[in-house]
């Protein structure tokens, strides 16, 4: 019977560019996009800049470090730009696979492009196909244990990039077969972090993004590694116990692509309090928030049940703040404005006493039509007993031209450029040179 891995493999291999539709072609160039302006915003933040001088000690290397003068094997470099990408916690989100892939797929695919030589085909090829299998994995294993324990980008991520990666340098079939169960191996992330704010959630598609790099490369130069890695008896479905789900993997199954199902986040805090965060943006106009007495979200079994979004303080790192649906809320009503300075409030007096008015509920509706749609109902009880309230049945992505005016702001005076060079990214004969535009 052909392994999991190999049928993946062999799905991606017959992917051609030609079987790539305009609006998925105009994804990846979004998406693309979306990662690089979190990028280049990222460069300042604490873990931004740790990644960055960890990598610029080495001894240099082809690739570039977004943002930066450096360059960087290309694990390494790929390393960086993961965690540069995913620094704002802005990044791209795959609702059904509760993973952020393309914080992971395109740094693989810039790195190992200045390496290799690759077209700009053969750069939307690997994406679309990281996206793909990624997703599949993520849809068929991530349920409310596992994602309790264990960062599902740290488990989609490897894999969907090894698949990215062995794409863009057109690997035969049993060399990506290798690719695959190396990156396999490397499968990680634990949901510790939100308890404390930990750091590690910033470095978590870093991981991923070197480890696919890695298990790319490996396979290159002829490593070779267990077919069964996926559905082996002690492959990665049968260690989270979940062997029964591999028949649940199934990409390119003639539905839409996986990557016309990822949205771009409006606000820079966790996928599940986006939609809280919009309905309380649109209540903020009719609050005095000195007059409010009592909060209430509604949202999904999904959105309160993940570890750190059911949390009211004390508030002492970033992350704890961004994971927490009610400190997001109380934000927004704040401030009446959905934007990064909002997390740098963590001792703001009256952000504090909001979020701790405020209570999460958790709504049938909203629990049914998860993941196709993240409904949230934000509710305030002002002092005077007046109830205020707004339901939204699912977030309302950051549309691209939002995305493009993020990239121009973060990305200086060679927005233009790098722009216009993604406008064309089919057309490039080497993919490389947009990589080299992202240095500084």
């Amino acid at each position: 019977m052909t392994s999991l891995s190999r049928r993946l493999v062999q799905a991606a291999r017959r992917m051609t560019f030609d079987q790539v539709p305009p609006e998925v072609l105009a994804k990846v160039k979004t998406g693309l996009l979306d990662f690089l302006s979190c990028a280049f915003e990222a460069r300042e933040l604490p873990w931004g800049c740790q990644a960055i001088r960890m990598v610029s000690r080495g001894a240099g290397g082809p690739a570039t470090v977004i943002g930066t003068p450096f360059r960087a094997a290309t694990s390494e470099a790929a390393f960086a730009n993961a965690t540069l990408g995913h620094g704002l916690v802005r990044e791209d989100m795959h609702a059904g696979a509760v993973s952020h892939l393309g914080v992971v797929l395109f740094p693989t695919l810039l790195a190992l492009a200045q390496q290799n030589k690759a077209t700009g085909r053969d750069f939307i090829v690997g994406a679309v196909c990281g996206y793909e299998i990624g997703a599949a994995v993520g849809r068929a294993l991530m349920d409310q244990e596992i994602i309790s324990h264990f960062r599902p980008t740290g488990i989609t991520g490897p894999l969907g990039g090894a698949i990215a990666g062995s794409r863009l340098l057109d690997l035969g079939e049993d060399a990506s077969v290798s690719a695959l169960g190396l990156a396999a191996n490397t499968t990680a992330g634990l949901n510790e972090w939100p308890y404390c704010g930990g750091d590690e959630m910033f470095f978590h598609p870093g991981f991923a993004a070197r480890s696919a790099v890695t298990a790319v490369e490996l396979a290159e130069l002829g490593a070779f590694a267990s077919e069964g890695a996926l559905d082996g008896r002690a492959g990665l479905f049968a260690g989270l116990n979940r062997a029964e789900r591999i028949s649940a993997v199934t990409p390119f199954s003639g539905k839409p692509l996986e990557i016309l199902s990822v949205y771009y986040k409006p606000a820079p805090a966790c996928n599940y309090a986006q939609t809280a965060c919009q309905a309380a943006l649109a209540l903020a106009p009719q609050v005095e928030s000195a007059t409010v007495a009592a909060i209430a979200v509604k949202a999904s079994a999904a959105a309160v049940g993940y570890p750190g979004c059911d949390f009211v303080g004390p508030f002492d790192r970033v992350l704890q703040a961004k994971m927490s649906i009610q400190y997001c809320v109380a934000a927004t009503l704040a401030r009446g404005i959905i934007e990064e300075a909002n997390y740098r409030l963590l001792s703001d007096p009256e952000i504090v006493r909001l979020a701790g008015l405020t209570r999460l509920e958790t709504d049938d509706a909203f629990t049914a039509a998860y993941p196709g749609a993240q409904g949230a109902e934000v509710i305030v009880t002002l002092r005077d007993g007046r109830s205020l309230r707004r339901r939204m049945d699912d977030v309302v992505p950051a549309a691209p031209g939002e995305i493009r005016a993020r990239f121009r702001s973060a990305a200086g005076p060679a927005a233009d450029r790098i722009e216009e060079t993604i406008g064309r990214l089919e057309e490039l004969d080497d993919v490389g040179t947009l990589a080299a535009l992202l240095s500084t």
